[in-house]
Parts: structure tokens; sequence; C-alpha cells
């Protein structure tokens, strides 16, 4: 008895061991793994690096154009729920103004503009997740004219509630709709026809589209209050765009649209990469697909510095034919050249996937997971999505919005999916926060010699000298990397 004793009491008086912040860390979100409020509270303050796939307009709320609608004297046109030019009071249309005091058509619009209720099973029954997904946009877009700066406010706002300290935002131009109509019948295939048709166009719609963002820019800057004594925390969310066209076009149209997101990636830095996108499962997207590829193959060559992220894969059985399935994130990855592929959900579907697999992790091809967006459109979440897939073979993943608004999520959503329902824990978790930044297109030397959260280049390797403070200077994607690093710190010594 006197043994035991002796036992408890120096088991008592025995110090714990200091795992460190980090350990500490990880043995919490053990701790709440399986309660999604407190997961929501820890993963909302976790800083979390980039969203390298975010639409704009897509990621704005439903709420936010119908009172841009209201505010423009829009319509809604009470049959299909789209909002329209005035008169309001035509047969068949009503104001958005005042709306709020309607609320069953209040209720209508929102659903009409987002894919609110599908995932928990009150979706309108006679229409699929991805034919509700894809026609938001047609409804809500005349609500979103005059008013860019206000959406690209909206979205760093959002984003810096998330603690995401970058997002490059996938856009078009208004000048791309121009230069594809004058594309006429020319023949898709004569890509040097097309190129040099469009030659003595492309700088007046670079001028163009880069005087527009200037506006956009400016008159977000000015809602958030950036620059001023009183900005808000959105000022520091930095944004770039990734140009993208849209595929579900005729074949020239699209050669056109790709044509000046190059020209615009070379002449502007925050364009920091080309993307294409649009259903993919679209009859006009899956007979040109292979077309598209080779494309973009063509100009990546006349412009090989121009980055790519490429959305391919976001397909799944029974969407279309199991042919269409089995070559997508290849051909994007192999003729295209694509550094990132966004979705990338088929890839167990594709031709002698384990090699691709393969590829994608040797040469650090990453993928950019959208939970929400892929179990609404697709139905694909839990067991059923490839994550675990790519991160048991090596291939580097981030987690993304795809189009938050639309699709009812937020950031800090996408990191309690990715605990509750793929089992992800701490590390696995601060090692794609990090990726994220790593595979963004930000320019310039990263700060980790190789993998994210390993031996950091030689001027950094001690952080407070000239060296290093140099070396961040020049290179944005290190200095972003660096902050974050020190983000990360300040939230892992937090008492919990």
């Amino acid at each position: 008895m006197l043994l035991a004793a002796s036992a408890v009491h120096a088991r008592r008086i025995s110090p714990v061991p200091d795992r460190g912040p980090e350990a500490r860390t990880a043995a919490y979100l053990d701790r709440i793994a399986d309660s999604p409020p407190r997961l929501r509270i820890f993963l909302q303050a976790m800083p979390k690096g980039a969203d390298l796939h975010n639409h704009d307009g897509g990621a704005n709320y439903a709420e936010d154009f119908l009172r841009w609608a209201a505010a423009d004297g829009l319509c809604i046109a009470i049959d299909s729920y789209r909002v329209v030019d005035p008169p309001c009071d035509a047969p068949g249309r009503i104001p958005a103004a005042g709306l709020e005091y309607d609320y069953p058509r209040y209720s209508r619009a929102i659903d009409a503009w987002s894919t609110r209720g599908f995932e928990a099973g009150v979706g309108d029954p006679q229409e699929s997740g991805y034919d509700r997904f894809f026609a938001t946009f047609a409804a809500f877009s005349l609500a979103s004219r005059h008013n860019e700066g206000k959406a690209l406010a909206a979205t760093r706002e959002q984003a810096a509630a998330d603690h995401v300290a970058y997002v490059e935002l996938s856009n078009g131009a208004r000048a791309a709709a121009e230069l594809a109509r004058q594309m006429g019948d020319m023949d898709p295939n004569d890509f040097e026809t097309l190129q040099a048709r469009l030659a003595p166009m492309l700088p007046g719609a670079v001028a163009t589209t880069r005087a527009e963002y200037d506006r956009y820019e400016a008159a977000a800057a000015d809602i958030d209050g950036c620059g001023r004594p009183v900005a808000k925390p959105a000022c520091g969310v930095e944004i770039r765009y990734l140009y993208t066209a849209l595929r579900t076009v005729p074949p020239a149209r699209v050669f056109a649209q790709l044509a000046l997101g190059f020209a615009l990636a070379e002449a502007d830095p925050r364009f920091v990469g080309v993307n294409i996108a649009a259903p993919e499962h679209d009859p006009v997207a899956v007979r040109d697909y292979a077309l598209h590829m080779r494309m973009i193959a063509f100009l990546k060559a006349r412009h090989p510095k121009v980055a790519l992220s490429l959305h391919a894969g976001e397909l799944t059985l029974g969407l279309v034919p199991p042919r269409d399935l089995s070559f997508h994130i290849r051909d994007a990855v192999e003729v295209a050249g694509a550094r990132r592929i966004g979705h990338g959900i088929d890839i167990s579907y594709e031709a002698d996937a384990t090699a691709l697999l393969k590829k994608m992790a040797r040469d650090r091809v990453a993928v950019e997971i959208n939970l929400t967006s892929n179990a609404v459109i697709l139905g694909v979440k839990g067991r059923a999505h490839p994550l675990s897939l790519y991160r048991e073979a090596g291939v580097p993943v981030v987690l993304a919005t795809d189009d938050e608004g639309v699709s009812r999520t937020d950031m800090t959503n996408e990191y309690v999916r990715a605990v509750t329902e793929q089992g992800l824990r701490y590390g696995d978790l601060k090692q794609i926060v990090r990726d994220g930044l790593q595979y963004s297109f930000l320019p310039g030397a990263g700060l980790w010699q190789d993998r994210p959260g390993g031996a950091t280049v030689a001027p950094c390797r001690i952080a407070a000298t000239t060296a290093c403070a140099a070396f961040l200077a020049a290179n944005p994607k290190a200095a972003k990397q660096r902050q974050l690093e020190r983000d990360l710190e300040a939230f892992e010594r937090i008492a919990r």
C-alpha cells in the first residue's frame, strides 16, 4: 500500500512534458473533431493562406445581388426569378426594391440565385444540383452590372473573415465578347490564322481591360476604407486574377478569349494566370475538350511564362458516358501543361490513373479541392471524394471555395468538412494551408527549399537578417509565406 501511494504521489508531482504549441494545437483539434460547432470556432481563427479557386460573381451571395438590384432600380421576372431591366410595373415583373417585405418571393429569389437547401435534402426534386448551380449565374448576372467594385469588396471582406490572406479570383473581361464576335466562322483548328486575326486587336482589348480593373479595385478600396486611418481588415487581403475563358461557346470564340487571357497575363502582373471553366459536361464542352487543350498548348508555347490552372475532371459516373471520364485531367496536364487542376473529381476513371497520379506527384501539379461544390453539383462527398487518393499518392492539394456565395459556404466550412468528412487533422490542414501559397501563382521565389514546412532557402535560414529582408522584398511569394508562418505561430500560441 505504501509503495502504491508513493507511486501515485510521484505521478501527481511529475511535470507534464511541454509538447510545444503545434502539438498542443493538434491535440486540441483531436479533442473537438467530432463537434462541428467547436471546430467552426477553432478553424475560423486559423490562418488559411490562400484561396486559389474562387470565381467572381459566384463568390457573392444572393442577398448581395438582391440589394444591388434594388439600389439600381432593377426588377424581378416572377416566372423565372431573373433580374431584368425596368419597367417593373410590366406584367410578370416586380421591383427588386422592397422585396424583403414579401418573404415568399424574397425566399424564392434566394433559392433561384443559389443552391440553398440542396445538401440538406430540401432542394427542388425536379431539378438537379448541377442544373440549379449553373442556372444561377444567368438569373442574377444583371445585378452585378456597374457593381463590380462592390462585388470585389464583398469577396475580399469574406476572405478576411475567414483569415485568408491571398485570393486568386477567376474572372473575365468585357473586351473578350467583342473579340469573340470578330472571329465569325473561322476554322477553329487553324490556330496561326486565328492568332493573326486577333493580333492587331489584342493591345486595345488589354488596355481596356486593365482600365476596367483599375476602376473596380479603386471602388473596392474606397468601400473598405483602404489607405484611410480606419481601414477594414479586408484591405490586408491580396487579390490577383486568373483570366478565365468559357468553354461552352463556338471554338473560335474560345480561342479569342484565351488569347486575351494570355496577353493580359503578360501585360499586367495582377493577372497571374489563365483558366478555362463552365460546365464540363455541357455537350459543346465535351465535344471540344481536346481542341481546347490544344489551343491552350499553342498559346502557352508563345507565352511560356504564363501559368495555367485548368478546370478538369469536374465530372462523375452517370453525368457523362464513361469514355468522357478517361482523359480530361491527363490532357490538361500533359497536353495543355497545367500547373494546377481545378476539381479533378474523375481521377479514378482516367486511363492509367496510377501513372497519372505518379506524374502529378512528381511534377507537383496541385489539385484545388472544393468539397461543398463537389457535394452539391456532383453529389460526390465523404469516402467517394478522391481527396484521400490524391494525398496518398503524394499529389499536392489545397482547399478552396469555388463559388462560395452560390453554394452558401465559406472557406472555414471547407476546413470543417475536411475534418468531419475526410478525417484530416491539424498537421494535414497546416500542410494544406502552406501549400496554398506554395502552389499559388504569386511572382517570385518561395520561402522553402523544397516542400513547404521544411528547410527555408539559404538567405532566410536566419530570419532576422539583412539578407533575408532583401530576399523577401524581392520575392512577393516568399514574403507572403513568411507572414503566414508568423500568423500560424501566433495561432498556435493561443491558450485553449
